[in-house]
């Protein structure tokens, strides 16, 4: 496993849809492994493989199963989605910065494992925030172009202080 350099910003692969990976081979699995570490390491959520500027449709989510868990998702597609609420995101690739989000608060999702069997993932609350945030990067779309508002981050440790 290696530490890969988080893109920041409108690099112009954070603002290109990913393309299909079209076979699970070595290179993936050693390039979600990557993905995981550097995500732990940067202390994040979640992680697209374009963030790493792999143009693949890869992403990879903590926070949002029991004891740790990691998903690790290819060619991930949702297939439902049902209600809405406005949350507050970061994001590794824009530092520094939070805004309110409105996103879908519970979806369905349909992906390939590292084993390339069909995965099924019925999420609601953060974790269904965290894969959508992730699949917007997928498609090339950075949670500041969805913020209904940006946050001063003062604003964000006071929040926290009181």
């Amino acid at each position: 496993m290696a530490l890969r350099n988080i893109l920041c910003d409108n690099h112009p692969v954070l603002r290109t849809p990913a393309q299909e990976v079209k076979r699970i081979n070595s290179a993936v699995c050693r390039l979600i492994d990557d993905m995981i570490e550097t995500m732990r390491d940067a202390e994040g959520v979640g992680l697209a493989a374009n963030q790493v500027g792999v143009s693949k449709r890869i992403l990879v989510a903590s926070a949002c199963g029991e004891d740790g868990e990691v998903y690790e998702l290819i060619n991930p597609r949702c297939e439902k989605v049902e209600g809405e609420a406005v949350g507050v995101e970061g994001c590794l690739s824009v530092p520094g910065q939070y805004g309110e989000v409105p996103r879908s608060e519970k979806i369905i999702v349909t992906a390939l494992s590292r084993e390339g069997e069909k995965v099924c993932l019925e999420l609601e609350g953060l974790p269904a925030r965290i894969i959508l945030h992730e699949m917007d990067h997928l498609d090339g779309i950075l949670f500041t172009d969805k913020a209904v508002r940006m946050i001063d981050p003062d604003e964000l440790k006071s929040e926290e202080e009181s």
